[in-house]
C-alpha cells in the first residue's frame, strides 16, 4: 500500500527522532510510521499518614485461633500457612497478610463448616491488619506498574474516531475482536502483529475517505442484515407508530449523488417468504421522510418465490452525511390470535412460532452513482476549518486543518516536527489531486500512527529502577478520558494539562465531574458495566426453543437495555452505589414487563417504572440480564450463578478447579431437584471446598428459571432456594436474603465495584499494593452514603491512578 511505501521511506530519518527507552516494540512500528513521542513529569509524592501501632501479642493470640479453626493447614489450599506467620512483622509479606485480610473481610476464612472464633476477636484482628498495611502503604507506597504501550482497543478506537472526526464507524466490521484480561478487553492490548498492523491501515484508509468525503473509482455496496431471531410482528423502535415489522438503519454517505437501495425479504427453509398470504405494501423512508411505497405480493403459482421481492430497489438521489433509512410495513391488523394456549410473543420459527406476516432479511445501498461532491457534512464541518481559495494558500490552510487534528489525536503539544511528518502525506497526497485528496492522506497516514494508536506512558529521566513517580498531566488527562469515556481527551481537557490544573486537587475533581457530566460518560454504563456484568455475553445466549419459545432477539434487547439503563440511572442521578442492589425501580417496555408479568406497561419505549414492595424485581440481581447469562440453554445453574455473584458482587472469587481433577462417577437424574443433582460436588472431597462455597449463593437464586422468570415451583415441586453468601447467618431469605447481607456489610459490595473501576481505569488487574487505596476510597466515600461520583474521584485521586511504578 502506498501509505506503508511512504513511511518505509522516512523510516531512517524519522527513527533517529525515538527516545531510547522505547521498547522493540514501538520502535518497529515508529520505523514504519510516526515516532513515538511522549513527555512524563516527575512530581512529589503521596502525603503519608500517621504511623499506626503494628499488631502485638494479641492479635496473634486471634491468629491462633484462625489457624485451630483451618486445621492449621487448611488454608494452604490458598497458599497461606497462618501457622508460620510473623504477626508482628506484617511489612515483611504484605502480599499474604493482604490476602489474609481479604478472605476476613468476606468471611471466607475460616473454610465453611468450621467453627469460627467471636465476631469481636475478627474485628479487632481485621481492623489492626489493616492499619499497619496502610500505614506501611503510606510510608512507601506502591502504585504498580501499566503497560508503557497500550493499543487502543475496538471501542476505543471507534470513540476516537468519532470524537476527533465527528465520523461514526462500524468498528465490528472494520477490527477483529479484542482479548479480555481481568474481565475488561483494555488489558491485553500492548500486541500489534503484521496482519491487525494491515486491519488499522485498511480502516484508517475507509475513515479518512469517508470523513473528507472522497469516494472511491467506482460505486460500493453495504448490506445491513437483520438478526435472524428478531419478531417483526409488532412496532421496532424508530419506525413511525403504526408501522410494523422492519429496520432502521445508521448510514453514513459519502457523497451527494444517486444511491441504490434493495429491500429482500425473509424466506424459511422452502425459500418461501414467510408469512406471505396476500399483498403487503412496504415502505421505505429517510430520516423518517416517506420514500417509496412498494407492494409485495404471493406468486400466483403459491409456490415460487424466487422473483416476489426482486423489484424492491430504486435509485434515489441523497446529500451526503449521516442518515437513517428505514423498512417497514402499516400495520393492518391487531386482533389476538385464537389458540388454545397464550400466543407467545416471539415469531420467527417456521416449525414453531411462524410469522404472520412479511419480515425484513436485509437492505442493501450501493453508490454513489453520478457523484456530485463531498457536500456539508458533521465532518467535513469538523475538518475543514478553512478553504483555499488560491494555490498560494493551500499549505498554510492544511497546517491550520490538521495541527488541532494532530494535537488531539496525539493526546498532547505538538510540534513543528509532529506536524512535519503530517504535512509530508498531504503534500504527497495532494501532488497526484486535489486539496481534499491530500487532506485525506494525511488524515491516513495520522489514523495509523503510534501515536494515536496507541497510549504511551514512559518513565521520566532521573527515576530510580523500581521507583515510584508521578505521572504527568498530560499522561493523566488521557488516563481519565479513557477512564469515563473510552475516548481521547477534548480541547478543554488538553488545555487544563498543558496548564498544570490536573495537578491541583480542585483542578483535577472540576475537570472529573465535568466528564462525568458529559453525554459520552454513558461509556461507563455500556461498556464498563457490559463487561462487569457479562452483559456482552448476551449476544451468544440461544436457549433451547422447544423449552423456551418465547426468547427472541427483541427480549435479548431488552434485558440489555434494562440494565444499562438501570446503570446509567444511578450515575446521571449520581445516586448510591448500593441502589444497584436494591432499588424500588426498573426500566421496562411492554415486551420485557410481559416478560416479567408486570401489567399496565404498553408500547416499545422504555421508561421508568417504580415498583411495589411486593416486586420481584428491582436491584442487579433480579435482571433478566444477568439471570439468562448466568444460567445454561435448557436450565439454570446454581454453580454459574455461584461464581458470578462471588466474582463480581461479593468480591471474593472462588478459585480456579484443581488440576486433573476427575470426572464423577456416579450419573445423576435430570429428574430430581437442582439441589440433589449437585450434592455430588458438595460430597466429593475434590469439589467439596469450592462447592460448599459456590452452591449456597447460587441456590438462593433458584426462584428465578434460565430466562429470569419468576418460579415458585419446579415440575410441581416447590423451589427449595435455600441459601446465603460465605460468613451469612441468612439462608432461608433467598434472593432477598443475599440482598440484605450486602446492604449490611455495604464495605464487600463497593469494595468489588471499585476493585473492577479501578482495573478498567488502569488496564491491569488489580494487585494486593492495590488494597490500601481501595480502602482509602471506601473510608473517603462512606460518609456521602458510597455516592457514584465519590467512588470515581476516589479513584482519580488515588496512588494507582496518580503514580506510576518504573521498571
Amino acid at each position: 500500500m502506498r501509505v506503508r511505501a511512504i513511511a518505509r521511506e522516512d523510516s531512517l530519518a524519522l527513527a533517529k527522532l525515538l527516545p531510547k527507552r522505547l521498547s522493540a516494540l514501538c520502535l518497529r512500528l515508529a520505523t514504519l510510521l510516526f515516532p513515538l513521542l511522549s513527555v512524563a513529569l516527575a512530581q512529589g509524592p503521596a502525603p503519608v499518614d500517621a504511623k499506626a501501632a503494628g499488631p502485638g501479642p494479641e492479635h496473634r493470640r486471634i491468629l491462633d485461633q484462625y489457624c485451630v479453626a483451618c486445621h492449621s493447614g487448611a488454608e494452604a489450599t490458598a497458599g497461606l500457612r497462618l501457622d508460620q506467620a510473623d504477626i508482628e512483622r506484617v511489612d515483611a509479606d504484605e502480599g499474604m497478610w493482604e490476602q489474609v485480610v481479604h478472605k476476613l473481610r468476606t468471611g471466607t476464612m475460616p473454610p465453611a463448616g468450621m467453627p469460627r472464633p467471636p465476631v469481636s476477636d475478627r474485628k479487632a484482628l481485621l481492623s489492626r491488619l489493616e492499619a499497619t498495611l496502610d500505614e506501611a502503604a503510606s510510608r512507601n507506597p506502591n502504585p504498580g506498574r501499566t503497560e508503557s504501550l497500550r493499543r487502543l482497543n475496538r471501542t476505543e478506537y471507534r470513540n476516537a474516531v468519532r470524537d476527533l472526526l465527528a465520523v461514526e464507524i462500524d468498528v465490528e466490521s472494520l477490527l477483529p475482536h479484542d482479548e479480555s484480561g481481568h474481565g475488561f478487553d483494555n488489558v491485553n492490548v500492548g500486541d500489534l502483529s503484521p496482519t491487525l498492523l494491515d486491519r488499522y491501515i485498511s480502516a484508517a484508509q475507509k475513515i479518512a475517505r469517508l470523513a473528507v468525503g472522497s469516494t472511491a473509482s467506482s460505486p460500493r455496496t453495504e448490506i445491513v442484515r437483520v438478526r435472524p431471531d428478531v419478531t417483526q410482528e409488532r412496532h421496532v423502535p424508530g419506525l413511525p407508530i403504526g408501522s410494523r415489522g422492519g429496520v432502521s438503519i445508521p448510514f453514513n454517505f459519502p457523497q451527494d449523488g444517486e444511491y441504490e437501495i434493495q429491500i429482500w425479504l425473509t424466506r424459511n427453509r422452502n425459500e418461501e417468504i414467510e408469512g406471505l398470504r396476500r399483498a403487503h405494501e412496504v415502505h421505505l423512508m429517510l430520516d423518517r421522510e416517506h420514500a417509496h411505497t412498494f407492494t409485495v405480493r404471493p406468486p400466483a403459482d403459491r409456490l415460487d418465490h424466487s422473483q416476489v421481492d426482486k423489484h424492491l430497489k430504486i435509485r434515489m438521489g441523497v446529500a451526503a452525511g449521516p442518515h437513517h433509512v428505514a423498512v417497514t410495513f402499516p400495520r393492518t391488523q391487531s386482533s389476538l390470535l385464537e389458540t388454545m394456549r397464550q400466543p407467545t410473543q416471539s415469531r420467527f420459527n417456521m416449525h414453531r412460532h411462524p410469522r404472520t406476516a412479511p419480515a425484513v432479511f436485509q437492505v442493501s445501498v450501493t453508490g454513489p452513482y453520478d457523484p456530485r461532491g463531498a457536500g456539508e457534512t458533521p465532518s467535513r464541518r469538523r475538518i475543514f476549518v478553512c478553504s483555499p481559495v488560491a494555490l498560494s494558500e493551500e499549505e498554510s490552510c492544511a497546517q491550520r486543518i490538521l495541527s488541532p487534528i494532530v494535537r488531539r489525536a496525539y493526546r498532547r503539544p505538538v510540534g513543528s516536527a509532529d506536524l512535519a511528518g503530517a504535512m509530508a502525506f498531504y503534500r504527497d497526497g495532494r501532488g497526484g489531486a486535489d486539496f481534499d485528496a491530500g487532506i485525506e492522506k494525511a488524515l491516513t497516514a495520522v489514523l495509523v500512527s503510534p501515536e494515536f494508536l496507541f497510549r504511551a506512558e514512559l518513565e521520566p529521566d532521573g527515576v530510580e529502577p523500581g521507583g515510584s513517580y508521578q505521572v504527568s498531566d498530560i499522561e493523566l488527562a488521557s488516563r481519565l478520558s479513557f477512564f469515563l469515556w473510552s475516548s481521547i481527551p477534548d480541547e478543554e481537557l488538553l488545555d487544563a494539562a498543558e496548564r498544570g490544573d490536573l495537578g491541583t486537587p480542585a483542578g483535577l475533581e472540576k475537570q472529573t465531574l465535568r466528564l462525568l457530566a458529559d453525554a459520552r460518560s454513558s461509556n461507563l454504563a455500556r461498556n464498563f458495566a457490559g463487561q462487569w456484568l457479562h452483559l456482552r455475553s448476551l449476544e451468544s445466549f440461544s436457549p433451547n426453543a422447544r423449552l423456551f419459545p418465547d426468547f427472541d432477539d427483541n427480549l435479548r434487547q431488552a434485558f440489555r437495555e434494562e440494565t444499562q439503563r438501570f446503570v446509567e440511572s444511578v450515575l446521571r442521578e449520581d445516586r448510591s452505589v448500593l441502589d444497584l442492589v436494591r432499588a424500588d425501580y426498573t426500566f421496562l417496555n411492554e415486551r420485557l414487563a410481559r416478560h416479567y408479568r408486570i401489567p399496565g406497561i404498553y408500547g416499545t419505549r422504555f421508561r421508568r417504572v417504580r415498583l411495589d414492595e411486593r416486586s420481584r424485581r428491582g436491584g442487579l440481581l433480579r435482571h433478566g440480564s444477568v439471570l439468562t447469562v448466568t444460567s445454561y440453554p435448557t436450565r439454570t445453574s446454581p454453580v454459574l450463578r455461584g461464581t458470578w455473584i462471588l466474582e463480581n458482587i461479593f468480591g471474593a472469587p472462588p478459585p480456579s478447579p484443581p488440576p486433573n481433577v476427575p470426572t464423577l462417577d456416579n450419573p445423576v437424574s435430570a429428574k430430581l431437584p437442582m439441589r440433589e443433582r449437585l450434592r455430588a460436588h458438595r460430597d466429593n472431597p475434590a469439589c467439596a471446598s469450592c462447592h460448599m462455597t459456590i452452591d449456597p449463593v447460587g441456590f438462593a437464586m433458584e426462584n428465578y428459571d434460565a430466562l429470569g422468570r419468576w418460579r415458585d415451583y419446579i415440575d410441581g415441586v416447590p423451589v427449595d432456594a435455600t441459601g446465603g453468601l460465605p460468613g451469612s447467618e441468612q439462608t432461608d431469605r433467598g434472593v432477598a436474603g443475599l440482598e440484605d447481607v450486602l446492604l449490611e456489610r455495604p464495605e464487600l459490595f463497593v469494595g468489588t465495584l471499585a476493585r473492577k473501576l479501578l482495573t478498567f481505569a488502569l488496564g491491569r488487574g488489580v494487585e494486593y499494593h492495590d488494597a490500601p487505596a481501595i480502602r482509602r476510597i471506601l473510608r473517603e466515600s462512606e460518609p456521602g452514603g458510597y455516592r457514584f461520583s465519590a467512588l470515581v474521584l476516589g479513584i482519580v485521586k488515588s496512588v494507582p491512578f496518580q503514580m506510576r511504578k518504573a521498571t
